[in-house]
């Protein structure tokens, strides 16, 4: 308790203005708190006037007792008359803020929508379904027999380094994340029933900086025919069908020779793509060729008896130019707002 202060008319007065002041001017509960901290508490002005009631004599503590008395009475029912009004119009803005407009609209749900590259995906597996061709898949996490060995791929190859594929650790157990959907094909060689027409779509995985046009991880679709007498020419015919398909009548291929390990001869695919938002033009799609003898070797087939074709093209890159997307980035970052623009059809 602090020292007792003198009780006059003057005193009491002064607490009992200064009291009355700072409760009339607390605006909400957290201040009028203050207050009574302050001006009620057994700190403030008027409980030390109180306190000093036993030093008063006794012949001057009726007339100190009804002044100080009086006093507290004025101040507590001043504050109790603004806690009121102060918790009053606290309910009012509460209830305000709260309302509820039993008239407005309800807010409508709005479906999400699957990824444009998965549709687009399941598209250009049906074009080859309705060719009468299986669709097949297979582990992600592949061995380097598989990926790289069986396909012809030297130990030296580029391919094989670390800043183009993720090794797996332990480096002894040769596994890495596929970088091409190939090894489905070589496993559907090596079940052993012939002839083959297989496509294989699914994701791959490559040391790539996510940037506008690459990311790490992305999706192909490839395929692979194993028959007898199979030639370029049922290649060309294919991928013509398929891109007609994909992007109208007016659609054509165009093969450039390149190198494959994996085929040979091998060829750069181009389409010619007529409403390209660039205007018409050929584009580089992906890379194709006939299977090479190696591979068919490896897989136990005889390439003397048996011949066959094998492609492979970007679900992004597609998506890119055929829906003009321009940015990687939206294919990745989840927005369902990139989704829906897409509907369920692309």
């Amino acid at each position: 308790m602090s020292e007792p202060i003198e009780i006059s008319e003057q005193s009491v007065g002064q607490a009992v203005e200064v009291a009355l002041a700072a409760i009339a001017a607390a605006q909400d509960s957290t201040q009028l708190k203050a207050v009574r901290s302050a001006h009620l508490a057994e700190s403030s002005a008027l409980a030390r006037l109180n306190a000093s009631m036993r030093t008063v004599p006794n012949e001057q503590k009726a007339a100190a007792g009804k002044l100080v008395g009086q006093a507290r009475a004025r101040v507590n029912q001043a504050f109790s008359a603004r806690e009121a009004e102060i918790v009053e119009a606290e309910d009012a803005r509460r209830l305000a803020e709260e309302a509820v407009d039993v008239t407005a609209l309800a807010s409508r749900w709005r479906p999400g929508a699957r990824h444009p590259l998965n549709l687009l995906q399941e598209r250009i597996a049906d074009v080859f379904v309705g060719m009468g061709w299986e669709v097949a898949e297979g582990p992600e996490l592949e061995s380097e027999w598989y990926n790289f060995d069986a396909l012809n791929f030297d130990e030296d190859h580029p391919a094989r380094a670390m800043q183009d594929t993720f090794f797996v650790e332990p480096a002894d157990a040769h596994l890495v994340l596929r970088t091409h959907t190939s090894p489905v094909q070589l496993r559907a060689l090596l079940a052993g029933e012939l002839p083959v027409y297989r496509v294989a779509p699914g994701r791959v995985y490559r040391t790539d900086e996510l940037d506008a046009t690459h990311t790490p991880v992305f999706h192909q679709i490839e395929g692979i025919a194993v028959d007898k007498g199979l030639t370029m020419a049922h290649l060309r015919g294919t991928l013509d069908h398929f891109v007609k398909a994909m992007f109208g009548d007016e659609a054509t291929v165009r093969l450039r020779p390149n190198y494959f390990p994996f085929t040979e001869p091998s060829a750069e695919l181009d389409l010619w793509h007529p409403t390209f938002s660039q205007g018409p033009r050929w584009i580089e799609w992906g890379g194709c060729g006939m299977v090479n003898p190696n591979v068919l070797r490896s897989a136990g087939i005889d390439p003397d008896e048996y011949s066959g074709f094998a492609f492979g093209v970007g679900v992004e890159r597609a998506l890119m130019f055929r829906n003009d997307v321009k940015d990687m980035h939206d294919m990745v970052e989840g927005d369902i707002r990139f989704s829906q623009q897409f509907g369920m059809v692309v």
